[in-house]
Order: C-alpha cells, then sequence, then structure tokens
C-alpha cells in the first residue's frame, strides 16, 4: 500500500557558487564549517578548568597546530578508505581518478584511521598525551558528522531503503519509490545524540579526568549508530550486501564499537595521574 504522504524531494543545487572553473559545493562547505567548529569545541574544553583536575591537556595553541594535521588524516584518510574498502577495482583501473574528491567517495572509517594517525604522529612530535588528544577530537567528531551527514542528504546521495513512512522521500536517481531519508537518521544519531551524550560524559560526570573512556565512547557510539542507521541505508550498488543483512558499513563498524568498549573498560580500570608536586 502507498504512503499517504510522501515529501518532495527538496531541490538544493549541490553547487552553492560557481565562478569559472571555481566552484563551492555544500559537500565541501560542509567539510569546512564541520573542522572549524570542531577546532572551536576543542578549545573550549582545553580552557574549561573544571574539567580537568590535575590531568595533564594540550594547549589551545596546540589544538590550533593540529587542525592542519587532523584536516589532512580526515581528507586523505577518507578518500583512501573509500578507494580500498568500497571500489578499489574501479580505482586500480582508473588510479587518476583516485585523488578526485571533488567527484564524491569519502569513508568515514578510512577518515577516522586517518586522524588516529594524525593524532598518533602529531603527539609524538609535541609529546602530548595520546588518549587525551583522542579524547578532545572524540567529542568533537559529532559535529563534522552531523554536517556532512546533511551534505549527503542535500547531495541527495546514500539513500536510504524503499519505505512507507509519512515523512519518505522520493530521492532523484533512486527510482519513484519513497525512501527512508537515511542520511538524516545519521546526522541525527551519529551528529546529535552522540555530541550530547559525549558532551554530559565530559561535564557532568568529567571523564577527561580518565583519559581514553571518551575516545572509546565515541568509537562505540559510532559504531553503534552506524550499525542502527545501516539497516535503513541502501548498501552502496557496486557493493550490495556481503551477507544476509550484513553491509559494509556494519563490518567496518564492528571493530570500532569492540575497540571502544575495551577502551572504556581499560580507561575506568587504570589509576589517575598523579598530581604534580
Amino acid at each position: 500500500m502507498p504512503p499517504l504522504l510522501v515529501l518532495p524531494f527538496p531541490a538544493i543545487d549541490p553547487v552553492i557558487v560557481e565562478v569559472g572553473p571555481f566552484a563551492l559545493r555544500w559537500y565541501a562547505l560542509a567539510y569546512i564549517v564541520g573542522i572549524i567548529l570542531a577546532w572551536r569545541y576543542m578549545r573550549r574544553l582545553v580552557l574549561n578548568e573544571h574539567l580537568w583536575s590535575t590531568q595533564t591537556r594540550p594547549t589551545p595553541v596546540d589544538i590550533d597546530d593540529f587542525v592542519l594535521w587532523g584536516t589532512l588524516g580526515i581528507i586523505i584518510g577518507g578518500r583512501l578508505g573509500y578507494v580500498l574498502f568500497y571500489n578499489p577495482a574501479y580505482y586500480f583501473a582508473n588510479p587518476g581518478e583516485a585523488l578526485a574528491v571533488w567527484t564524491g567517495g569519502m569513508s568515514f572509517h578510512g577518515g577516522f584511521a586517518g586522524t588516529v594517525i594524525a593524532m598518533i604522529l602529531f603527539a609524538w612530535k609535541r609529546g602530548l598525551p595520546l588518549w587525551t588528544l583522542f579524547d578532545l577530537a572524540g567529542c568533537a567528531a559529532p559535529i563534522g558528522l552531523f554536517f556532512g551527514r546533511i551534505a549527503n542528504f542535500i547531495n541527495a546521495e546514500l539513500w536510504g531503503r524503499p519505505a512507507d513512512v509519512p515523512w519518505a522521500f522520493v530521492f532523484p536517481g533512486a527510482g519513484p519509490e519513497p525512501r527512508h531519508p537515511s542520511q538524516l537518521y545519521e546526522a541525527a544519531l551519529e551528529g546529535v545524540v552522540l555530541f550530547l551524550a559525549l558532551r554530559i560524559l565530559s561535564h557532568r560526570f568529567k571523564l577527561l579526568q580518565k583519559p581514553g573512556f571518551l575516545a572509546g565512547a565515541f568509537a562505540f557510539g559510532y559504531g553503534i549508530a552506524r550499525t542502527i542507521a545501516e539497516f535503513y541505508r541502501v548498501p552502496d550498488a557496486h557493493i550490495g550486501y556481503l551477507s544476509g543483512f550484513l553491509t559494509m558499513g556494519i563490518l567496518l563498524s564492528v571493530p570500532m564499537i569492540l575497540a571502544g568498549l575495551a577502551a572504556m573498560i581499560w580507561a575506568s580500570r587504570r589509576k589517575s595521574e598523579a598530581p604534580a608536586n
């Protein structure tokens, strides 16, 4: 039975402004805004004395300098992750297109790995507490995820499975069937809900004082949120379902869930840092 109400997909041009060869797209703007707001939020966290007790932490200048490292980790890791996890055959046959990030195709899991590598290198270079840097990045990451998923919706990509819910959309390029707006589900779960959960843990329960806990909570929470969203999202056409209901998104989220749970348990049992003499 067809749904009683189907929402028309908003006709938003993916290109905000175009001047000659230069084009500013919503997708690029989402990355820019997400990175800037995440940077400002990390700065606010390190400046909030009530959250830290005796914990050693990066300075605001360290956070400023890390932005470039983190941005490179997101972009390079996200693109390589997409190339290797989601469409390796195509890019091995067309290696020149592997760097064409403006054509779309980024993997969160690849961006996550790239950012982790960037944090390890930056913490080693500056002599910073690595797990605390992980915690700060984990608290801020949902901001970027929210804007990224909104950009996916504007681009009418990564749409959901056929649905008969009143808020279903008919996506251009996805056929005549109304579908779940799975991008908005992910924006809500991976962005809003996860951000609020981490903020409660950091501000009310002061868990920045247990290095590694919030990083683990982010990985665990993202893995759960992404797994839930995968049940409403259509997997990439060139991959499809790996087995039964299993998708690549679920497969890549399972290690995050397990690693996040292990990090939270480890951080909870770890002794607090001794105060300086």
